[in-house]
């Protein structure tokens, strides 16, 4: 448990700088805007630090925020980050709610639980009719490297696969599509450069990149996110973003 501590106490420094993490919390903050403008209350289940419920509030002051999470190590640096929220301990497999949220959230969690349809269909009693779930999972399993066994990835998910997972769910699927797509051929690099090299693997130092090519893959990354907003649906990238509604 010092280790899983740490882990978060290394995020909650890193996560506000990185070039990832900010890219993707302006991407759901924009998806939120565009499919979900009337949404009253949120809740996103493994909350972890709370970095993206702390953008979301940014965004949306007026909206009521819930934060879950299987580890009260991540609550408890979430708390720190966040005021007028509510945090609880909650295990995705079981939602304790029936028709209670406008929209749930599932960001780079999903891939870690062996029963991801039974957290659908939990999401899905959970939401109101109308509201819906948004979700970003790593995409593409021959992208599979130590990095996803240090996170204790069950899989990587292709296009296909998590359309028809949250379609059985009960969802109406309105939106998918890969993102961190300029940065493909980047990514794709480091991977097989990981596989070919025996060094010690440090999770976090992957985060660590310098200020000016932190600041130049932001920056790649947010003209990206323009081509996202005019409608375009990227087919390959690191990550995909699904927006599903309940109807």
């Amino acid at each position: 448990m010092k280790a899983l501590s740490t882990y978060f106490n290394d995020l909650f420094i890193l996560e506000d700088q990185n070039f990832w993490f900010r890219s993707r919390n302006c991407l759901i903050a924009w998806t939120v805007q565009k499919y979900f403008p009337q949404i009253r209350n949120f809740l996103e289940i493994g909350c972890g630090t709370g970095y993206v419920l702390s953008g979301i509030q940014k965004k949306f002051p007026q909206i009521t925020l819930n934060g879950t999470d299987i580890f009260v190590s991540g609550l408890d640096f979430a708390s720190q980050r966040l005021d007028n929220v509510q945090f609880f301990q909650m295990d995705a497999r079981k939602i304790p709610f029936d028709n209670e949220f406008d929209v749930i959230g599932i960001f780079d969690v999903l891939e870690h639980i062996p029963e991801d349809e039974l957290v659908l269909s939990e999401v899905f009693r959970s939401v109101i009719k109308g509201g819906g779930i948004l979700i970003t999972v790593p995409q593409h399993p021959f992208m599979w490297s130590i990095t996803d066994e240090f996170a204790c990835h069950i899989r990587r998910y292709t296009e296909k696969e998590l359309k028809v997972k949250v379609e059985r769910a009960g969802f109406k699927v309105e939106r998918i599509t890969s993102f961190v797509s300029l940065l493909f051929p980047l990514m794709l690099m480091s991977r097989l450069r990981s596989k070919s090299q025996n060094e010690p693997f440090n999770p976090i130092g992957e985060l660590k990149v310098t200020p000016i090519l932190n600041k130049s893959l932001e920056c790649i990354l947010s003209f990206e996110r323009l081509f996202i907003k005019a409608g375009v649906s990227f087919p390959f990238g690191g990550s995909l973003l699904l927006v599903g509604r309940k109807v």
